[in-house]
């Protein structure tokens, strides 16, 4: 078979002995020592993939990075896509190791809890940690991803290759081929090829035709629309350090501060009450009845223009393992994990997925096959655990906040890691604020409500006792 030379992007091939050559590691001092010469492709150079070619490079590794898009650094952002997320604690330590957490945060706007607007009006603040002050952090999605890209192109060891849609993959032979926009197909090769290309991932689709590989996928029957809050007079319309949420019982509106003092809003509802707004009248009226102080924030034409421009997009959680295929080939982020996306932990744990994979194989005598292996085992059962936790909590949001049941837990959670912060844990501290693994966060959160049952059931029976022995003495 002929190879097109095309980009440069063979560089020869290495034999599966080399490939499964013990990978020594950087030293102490920071410097390399004898990596073997790997040729690795990323598939994907958004968040996950741009972060996971950093990290290759600084290893030594070529990296040829495969995007099917243009460069978002010059192409308009595209819509349906969120211009904002919440970077929490596991994205930024994935940042911190490749030297770029402070110029991520240096433009982030700190979220210190969430507020939340009632049908009327009326605002309640819930800190997502008041006893250390910890908060997300709203960080633009294509400014992030720029910052990536830009420290990708200081490594000459890093190849960028835009409008590339891969089409097609031979895992054994390590060859891959390419759709690219009025040009001929383009074809090339790699030791590892790395899926970084999100829930429909085209790496994914090839591995699901191996023997043993599980997947599983899940659409919810909400779907998401993406309004916006400008800015009045170069200022924040809103207080811009908390996560605005409109809570309505089975559909709900959330809102993130942006860097140039406006709100993205995200409206996720079910499909059928989409289908029932109809009008602009319809959609009027809907807004006075449910979200009567966003109106004028949001401003009646251009949440008109808005709604009306595009349809709702659906939402869907993916589960999968196992995440690797022999030396071959792994999947990272959402090719690996795609969730839905209210426990702000997509990016996060997709980030989390090159920390791991990395310091995996910065361990010396372990050769690739038994790092990719390792990733897999130590991975799967956080991974589908986080997405579990991203279901539950769009129920959390959109209803349960209203609760008094939900805010007695709150102020019992906080309380009792005020006291005895190194035992007592909250959930969403443990997740958002800890690097400890999801299906850990679940079972600590599990140990602490058996915990509280026992209490509450010791203070009712109690309660009982005293009440019988009351009576019984009053007879």
């Amino acid at each position: 078979m002929n190879w097109s030379l095309s980009l440069g992007v063979i560089r020869g091939r290495h034999s599966t002995l080399e490939m499964n050559e013990k990978l020594v590691q950087s030293t102490g001092n920071g410097l390399q020592s004898s990596i073997p010469k790997l040729n690795v492709a990323v598939i994907g150079a958004g968040l996950v993939g741009s972060l996971a070619a950093l990290n290759f490079a600084r290893k030594g590794y070529e990296v040829d990075l495969y995007e099917y898009r243009q460069d978002i650094r010059t192409a308009e952002l595209v819509q349906g896509r969120s211009i904002n997320l919440a970077l929490s604690q596991r994205g930024r330590k994935a940042l911190a190791e490749v030297g770029l957490e402070d110029e991520v945060l240096s433009t982030a706007i700190p979220m210190r809890g969430r507020m939340l607007h009632d049908v009327k009006g009326n605002t309640s603040i819930v800190l997502y940690d008041p006893c250390t002050k910890q908060c997300l952090y709203s960080v633009g999605r294509k400014h992030l991803n720029e910052v990536l890209l830009n420290a990708g192109e200081k490594f000459p060891n890093i190849h960028h290759h835009f409008e590339h849609k891969l089409s097609s993959v031979n895992f054994n032979e390590g060859s891959m081929r390419f759709k690219r926009p009025f040009q001929e197909d383009a074809e090339a090769k790699a030791d590892l090829i790395v899926g970084c290309d999100g829930a429909f991932s085209a790496v994914r689709q090839q591995m699901i035709k191996k023997y043993g590989f599980n997947f599983s996928q899940e659409y919810i029957e909400h779907g998401y629309l993406e309004l916006c809050i400008p800015a009045k007079n170069n200022e924040f319309q809103m207080p811009a350090n908390y996560l605005h949420i409109w809570p309505r019982d089975t559909f709900m509106m959330i809102a993130l501060p942006n860097q140039d003092k406006s709100f993205t809003v995200t409206l996720s509802m079910p499909f059928k009450v989409f289908a029932d707004i109809k009008t602009p009248k319809d959609l009027l009226e809907f807004f006075i009845k449910y979200y009567i102080d966003a109106l004028p924030l949001l401003g009646e034409e251009k949440l008109i223009k808005d709604f009306f421009k595009s349809k709702p997009q659906y939402l869907l959680s993916i589960k999968c393992n196992p995440y690797h295929f022999e030396s071959k080939a792994v999947l990272l982020g959402d090719a690996a994990h795609a969730m839905v996306p209210y426990y702000g932990q997509g990016m996060n744990a997709g980030m989390e997925d090159c920390s791991l994979l990395f310091s995996i194989i910065s361990q010396t005598e372990i050769t690739l096959d038994k790092a990719l292996l390792q990733f897999t085992e130590s991975r799967w059962r956080d991974a589908h655990a986080i997405c579990d936790l991203a279901m539950y909590n769009y129920v959390e949001m959109r209803d349960l906040t209203k609760r008094v049941t939900f805010k007695c837990r709150k102020f019992l959670d906080t309380t009792l890691f005020r006291f005895f912060p190194t035992i007592w844990v909250p959930l969403y501290n443990s997740v958002s604020f800890t690097s400890m693994p999801y299906n850990k966060c679940i079972a600590n959160r599990k140990w602490q409500d058996k915990i509280l049952r026992n209490i509450f059931y010791t203070i009712l029976s109690g309660a009982l006792v005293t009440a019988t022995a009351l009576y019984v003495t009053n007879l």
